[in-house]
Protein backbone atom coordinates (compact mmCIF):
# COMPACT_ATOMS: atom_id res chain seq x y z
CA UNK A 1 0.00 0.00 0.00
CA UNK A 2 1.65 3.78 -0.55
CA UNK A 3 1.99 5.98 1.28
CA UNK A 4 -0.96 8.49 2.67
CA UNK A 5 -0.05 11.40 0.99
CA UNK A 6 -2.11 14.43 1.15
CA UNK A 7 -4.43 14.71 -2.16
CA UNK A 8 -4.28 17.30 -4.77
CA UNK A 9 -7.22 18.70 -6.97
CA UNK A 10 -7.28 18.11 -10.79
CA UNK A 11 -7.65 21.15 -12.58
CA UNK A 12 -9.49 23.57 -12.57
CA UNK A 13 -11.60 21.87 -9.47
CA UNK A 14 -10.72 24.41 -7.27
CA UNK A 15 -7.52 25.45 -5.08
CA UNK A 16 -4.75 23.35 -3.65
CA UNK A 17 -3.47 25.40 -0.99
CA UNK A 18 -2.94 23.96 3.09
CA UNK A 19 -5.34 26.37 5.17
CA UNK A 20 -5.26 27.68 8.25
CA UNK A 21 -6.12 26.18 11.30
CA UNK A 22 -9.00 28.24 11.45
CA UNK A 23 -10.40 27.55 7.84
CA UNK A 24 -9.67 23.89 8.70
CA UNK A 25 -12.03 23.89 11.75
CA UNK A 26 -14.76 25.35 9.73
CA UNK A 27 -14.50 22.79 6.81
CA UNK A 28 -14.36 20.27 10.20
CA UNK A 29 -17.43 21.80 11.44
CA UNK A 30 -18.93 21.85 7.71
CA UNK A 31 -18.59 18.25 7.49
CA UNK A 32 -20.64 17.53 10.84
CA UNK A 33 -23.06 19.53 9.86
CA UNK A 34 -23.82 18.14 6.17
CA UNK A 35 -23.49 14.85 7.89
CA UNK A 36 -25.38 15.88 10.95
CA UNK A 37 -28.65 16.53 8.16
CA UNK A 38 -28.02 13.28 6.20
CA UNK A 39 -25.95 10.47 6.33
CA UNK A 40 -24.36 10.66 10.23
CA UNK A 41 -27.74 11.21 11.48
CA UNK A 42 -28.48 8.15 9.68
CA UNK A 43 -25.62 6.27 11.03
CA UNK A 44 -26.31 7.74 14.68
CA UNK A 45 -29.81 5.96 14.22
CA UNK A 46 -28.55 2.94 12.80
CA UNK A 47 -26.29 2.10 15.77
CA UNK A 48 -29.78 2.82 18.27
CA UNK A 49 -31.64 0.71 16.42
CA UNK A 50 -28.92 -2.23 16.05
CA UNK A 51 -28.39 -1.97 19.91
CA UNK A 52 -31.68 -2.05 20.65
CA UNK A 53 -32.90 -5.26 18.31
CA UNK A 54 -29.63 -6.50 20.34
CA UNK A 55 -31.15 -6.53 23.42
CA UNK A 56 -34.94 -8.25 22.33
CA UNK A 57 -35.16 -10.98 23.89
CA UNK A 58 -36.43 -12.32 19.81
CA UNK A 59 -33.45 -13.38 18.02
CA UNK A 60 -32.06 -11.17 15.09
CA UNK A 61 -32.48 -13.65 12.23
CA UNK A 62 -36.48 -13.49 13.56
CA UNK A 63 -36.74 -9.74 13.28
CA UNK A 64 -37.39 -7.45 9.87
CA UNK A 65 -36.89 -4.07 8.87
CA UNK A 66 -39.16 -2.68 5.77
CA UNK A 67 -37.38 -0.23 3.32
CA UNK A 68 -40.05 2.14 1.38
CA UNK A 69 -42.86 1.69 3.52
CA UNK A 70 -46.60 3.08 2.86
CA UNK A 71 -46.99 6.24 4.23
CA UNK A 72 -51.03 6.08 4.22
CA UNK A 73 -53.58 3.64 3.56
CA UNK A 74 -55.21 6.40 0.74
CA UNK A 75 -53.50 5.91 -2.76
CA UNK A 76 -52.93 9.32 -3.97
CA UNK A 77 -51.73 10.89 -0.13
CA UNK A 78 -49.43 8.25 0.28
CA UNK A 79 -48.00 9.27 -3.69
CA UNK A 80 -48.07 12.87 -1.77
CA UNK A 81 -45.75 11.62 0.95
CA UNK A 82 -43.37 9.50 -0.86
CA UNK A 83 -42.30 12.35 -3.29
CA UNK A 84 -42.34 14.94 -0.74
CA UNK A 85 -39.93 12.75 1.05
CA UNK A 86 -37.96 11.64 -2.21
CA UNK A 87 -37.67 15.54 -2.61
CA UNK A 88 -36.65 16.67 1.10
CA UNK A 89 -34.09 13.77 1.21
CA UNK A 90 -32.13 15.53 -1.62
CA UNK A 91 -32.28 18.98 -0.03
CA UNK A 92 -28.33 18.02 2.39
CA UNK A 93 -27.06 16.97 -1.90
CA UNK A 94 -28.07 20.06 -3.22
CA UNK A 95 -26.22 22.20 -0.19
CA UNK A 96 -23.39 19.98 -0.31
CA UNK A 97 -23.20 20.83 -3.94
CA UNK A 98 -23.78 24.28 -3.03
CA UNK A 99 -21.08 24.30 -0.04
CA UNK A 100 -18.34 22.66 -2.81
CA UNK A 101 -19.27 25.91 -5.45
CA UNK A 102 -17.97 28.74 -2.73
CA UNK A 103 -14.67 30.33 -2.78
CA UNK A 104 -14.46 30.22 -6.83
CA UNK A 105 -14.61 26.33 -6.94
CA UNK A 106 -16.65 24.40 -9.56
CA UNK A 107 -18.72 21.34 -7.97
CA UNK A 108 -19.18 20.15 -11.00
CA UNK A 109 -15.59 19.82 -12.39
CA UNK A 110 -14.90 18.45 -8.64
CA UNK A 111 -17.39 15.61 -9.08
CA UNK A 112 -16.83 14.91 -12.89
CA UNK A 113 -20.59 15.91 -13.51
CA UNK A 114 -20.71 16.89 -16.59
CA UNK A 115 -20.96 15.08 -20.32
CA UNK A 116 -17.60 14.27 -21.49
CA UNK A 117 -17.99 10.59 -21.42
CA UNK A 118 -21.75 9.62 -20.97
CA UNK A 119 -21.42 5.57 -22.28
CA UNK A 120 -18.01 5.29 -20.13
CA UNK A 121 -19.52 6.47 -17.17
CA UNK A 122 -22.39 4.13 -18.02
CA UNK A 123 -20.15 1.16 -18.73
CA UNK A 124 -18.27 1.47 -15.46
CA UNK A 125 -21.54 1.94 -13.78
CA UNK A 126 -22.91 -0.80 -14.85
CA UNK A 127 -20.11 -3.09 -14.11
CA UNK A 128 -19.57 -1.62 -10.27
CA UNK A 129 -23.18 -2.82 -10.10
CA UNK A 130 -22.40 -6.45 -11.64
CA UNK A 131 -19.27 -6.55 -9.11
CA UNK A 132 -21.24 -5.25 -5.84
CA UNK A 133 -24.56 -7.06 -7.05
CA UNK A 134 -23.71 -10.45 -6.32
CA UNK A 135 -21.95 -10.75 -3.67
CA UNK A 136 -24.30 -8.26 -1.60
CA UNK A 137 -26.71 -10.98 -2.19
CA UNK A 138 -24.09 -13.67 -0.52
CA UNK A 139 -23.54 -11.21 2.72
CA UNK A 140 -27.57 -10.81 3.02
CA UNK A 141 -27.87 -14.51 2.44
CA UNK A 142 -24.64 -15.96 4.64
CA UNK A 143 -25.90 -13.75 7.49
CA UNK A 144 -29.24 -14.85 7.46
CA UNK A 145 -28.05 -18.13 7.83
CA UNK A 146 -25.95 -17.30 10.42
CA UNK A 147 -28.63 -15.05 12.67
CA UNK A 148 -26.25 -11.88 11.94
CA UNK A 149 -28.86 -10.03 9.66
CA UNK A 150 -32.70 -9.04 9.73
CA UNK A 151 -35.73 -9.69 7.46
CA UNK A 152 -35.22 -6.96 5.10
CA UNK A 153 -38.41 -5.84 3.11
CA UNK A 154 -37.22 -4.25 0.59
CA UNK A 155 -40.42 -2.94 -0.37
CA UNK A 156 -43.55 -2.05 1.47
CA UNK A 157 -45.66 -0.16 -1.42
CA UNK A 158 -49.39 -1.31 -2.31
CA UNK A 159 -49.36 -2.35 -5.92
CA UNK A 160 -50.54 1.24 -8.07
CA UNK A 161 -49.47 2.50 -10.95
CA UNK A 162 -47.08 4.94 -9.57
CA UNK A 163 -45.31 2.03 -7.17
CA UNK A 164 -42.64 1.17 -9.81
CA UNK A 165 -41.98 4.94 -10.67
CA UNK A 166 -41.89 5.89 -7.26
CA UNK A 167 -39.56 3.05 -6.79
CA UNK A 168 -37.04 4.12 -9.21
CA UNK A 169 -37.02 7.41 -7.80
CA UNK A 170 -36.66 6.31 -4.60
CA UNK A 171 -33.03 4.15 -5.87
CA UNK A 172 -31.88 7.07 -8.00
CA UNK A 173 -32.49 9.33 -4.95
CA UNK A 174 -30.57 7.00 -2.58
CA UNK A 175 -27.69 6.77 -5.00
CA UNK A 176 -27.33 10.68 -5.26
CA UNK A 177 -27.53 11.01 -1.42
CA UNK A 178 -25.15 8.53 -0.63
CA UNK A 179 -22.47 8.99 -3.61
CA UNK A 180 -22.59 12.89 -3.87
CA UNK A 181 -22.17 13.22 -0.03
CA UNK A 182 -20.36 9.98 1.16
CA UNK A 183 -18.12 9.60 -1.34
CA UNK A 184 -17.60 13.02 -3.85
CA UNK A 185 -18.41 15.84 -0.85
CA UNK A 186 -16.05 13.80 1.44
CA UNK A 187 -13.29 13.27 -0.52
CA UNK A 188 -13.49 16.59 -1.05
CA UNK A 189 -13.87 18.34 1.90
CA UNK A 190 -11.05 16.06 3.54
CA UNK A 191 -8.82 17.28 1.39
CA UNK A 192 -9.02 20.34 2.76
CA UNK A 193 -8.48 18.95 5.77
CA UNK A 194 -5.38 17.78 4.45
CA UNK A 195 -6.25 13.61 4.34
CA UNK A 196 -4.46 11.64 2.07
CA UNK A 197 -6.58 8.53 -0.29
CA UNK A 198 -6.74 5.57 1.86
CA UNK A 199 -7.67 7.86 4.96
CA UNK A 200 -10.94 9.22 3.31
CA UNK A 201 -11.50 5.46 1.50
CA UNK A 202 -11.79 4.12 4.84
CA UNK A 203 -14.14 6.53 6.46
CA UNK A 204 -16.04 6.92 3.67
CA UNK A 205 -16.65 2.98 3.75
CA UNK A 206 -17.00 2.80 7.71
CA UNK A 207 -19.84 5.33 7.65
CA UNK A 208 -21.34 3.69 4.63
CA UNK A 209 -21.51 0.56 6.63
CA UNK A 210 -22.69 2.50 9.43
CA UNK A 211 -25.71 3.63 8.31
CA UNK A 212 -27.13 -0.38 7.35
CA UNK A 213 -26.36 -1.28 11.06
CA UNK A 214 -30.26 -1.09 11.23
CA UNK A 215 -30.61 -4.43 8.74
CA UNK A 216 -28.06 -6.27 11.01
CA UNK A 217 -24.24 -6.67 10.66
CA UNK A 218 -24.17 -8.95 7.51
CA UNK A 219 -25.48 -5.94 5.13
CA UNK A 220 -23.38 -3.49 7.10
CA UNK A 221 -20.20 -5.85 6.54
CA UNK A 222 -21.54 -5.67 2.70
CA UNK A 223 -22.18 -2.21 2.57
CA UNK A 224 -18.47 -1.64 4.00
CA UNK A 225 -17.17 -3.93 1.24
CA UNK A 226 -19.33 -1.80 -1.16
CA UNK A 227 -17.68 1.53 0.24
CA UNK A 228 -14.55 0.44 -0.11
CA UNK A 229 -14.70 -0.79 -4.07
CA UNK A 230 -16.57 2.76 -4.46
CA UNK A 231 -14.35 5.08 -3.01
CA UNK A 232 -11.39 3.24 -4.47
CA UNK A 233 -12.62 2.92 -7.60
CA UNK A 234 -13.56 7.13 -7.41
CA UNK A 235 -9.64 8.11 -6.44
CA UNK A 236 -8.79 5.89 -9.23
CA UNK A 237 -7.03 6.20 -12.48
CA UNK A 238 -10.50 4.19 -13.90
CA UNK A 239 -12.90 6.37 -11.61
CA UNK A 240 -10.96 9.87 -12.07
CA UNK A 241 -12.55 11.29 -9.58
CA UNK A 242 -16.03 11.13 -11.44
CA UNK A 243 -19.04 10.45 -9.30
CA UNK A 244 -21.55 9.32 -12.11
CA UNK A 245 -20.36 5.94 -12.58
CA UNK A 246 -21.14 5.54 -8.70
CA UNK A 247 -24.57 6.87 -9.00
CA UNK A 248 -25.53 4.55 -11.94
CA UNK A 249 -24.49 1.38 -9.90
CA UNK A 250 -26.11 2.38 -6.82
CA UNK A 251 -29.16 3.04 -8.99
CA UNK A 252 -29.55 -0.52 -10.70
CA UNK A 253 -28.92 -2.39 -7.35
CA UNK A 254 -31.67 -0.41 -5.62
CA UNK A 255 -33.98 -0.25 -8.83
CA UNK A 256 -33.12 -4.40 -8.86
CA UNK A 257 -33.66 -4.76 -5.01
CA UNK A 258 -37.00 -2.45 -4.64
CA UNK A 259 -38.71 -3.28 -7.95
CA UNK A 260 -37.45 -6.96 -7.79
CA UNK A 261 -38.92 -7.56 -4.28
CA UNK A 262 -42.28 -5.62 -5.50
CA UNK A 263 -42.83 -7.31 -8.29
CA UNK A 264 -41.73 -10.99 -7.32
CA UNK A 265 -44.99 -13.21 -5.79
CA UNK A 266 -44.95 -13.39 -1.90
CA UNK A 267 -44.08 -17.31 -2.19
CA UNK A 268 -41.33 -16.79 -4.47
CA UNK A 269 -39.83 -14.40 -1.56
CA UNK A 270 -40.34 -16.89 0.79
CA UNK A 271 -38.79 -19.68 -1.52
CA UNK A 272 -35.93 -17.71 -1.23
CA UNK A 273 -35.63 -16.00 2.22
CA UNK A 274 -36.16 -12.63 1.26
Amino acid sequence: MPDDAPETRPPGSGPTETRPPESRRRVAAEIWIVLGLSLGQSAVYAVVNILARLAETTALADQSTQLNPTQSPRPYLDLTYQLLGIAFTLVPVALALYLLSARGRSARAALGVDGSRPWRDVGWGVALAAAVGIPGLAFYVVGRAVGITVEVQASGLDAYWWTVPVLILAALKNALLEEVIVVGYLRERLIDLGWGRWRFVVASSVLRGSYHLYQGFGPALGNLAMGLLFSWFYTSRWGRRRVVPLVVAHTILDVVSFVGYALLPPEWRDAMGL
